[in-house]
């Protein structure tokens, strides 16, 4: 799978598991993808949540997508981004209509973005379970 078919299959399936550490102990919960390219696989979270704290104070991290059969999983370090446009950007999305209450109550300052970059990707299907892995660099673009 090339990595623009990764990028695609993403977007097209937003819905991922991100894995975390805390301590010595593996957390893993579901997230909402924003957005996937070559620029990174870009991602929010509220400030009050147990995993922004865990990415706060460790960054690695791993992304689990899946769609139309194929498995796609990311391995890579998560940097905060402080973007006000990016953040605006976020906040009017139609498919963010749930974040237009934060704005309404004035807690959008609690939104906080991640990005993954310069990562690898491996793919998995049922057809190619006990194949080889092929490590696929992504996100190595510029912004």
């Amino acid at each position: 799978m090339s990595e623009k078919e990764m990028y695609a299959l993403m977007n097209a399936n937003p819905g991922f598991h991100l894995a975390t550490v805390e301590g010595d102990q593996p957390r893993v919960r579901g997230m909402f993808l924003f957005r996937a390219d070559e620029n990174g696989l870009i991602f929010h979270t509220a400030s009050t949540k147990d995993v922004y704290a865990q990415i706060m104070n460790n960054p690695k991290a791993e992304m689990c997508f899946f769609g139309d059969g194929t498995q796609i999983r990311v391995t890579g370090v998560l940097e905060h981004v402080i973007d006000d446009e990016l953040k605006e950007e976020i906040f009017n999305h139609p498919s963010r209509k749930f974040l237009q209450a934060w704005k309404a109550n004035g807690i959008d300052h609690l939104l906080q973005i991640f990005r993954m970059k310069n990562c690898e990707a491996i793919t998995w299907t049922m057809e190619t379970n006990f194949a080889p892995k092929e490590p696929v660099k992504l996100c190595n673009g510029s912004e």
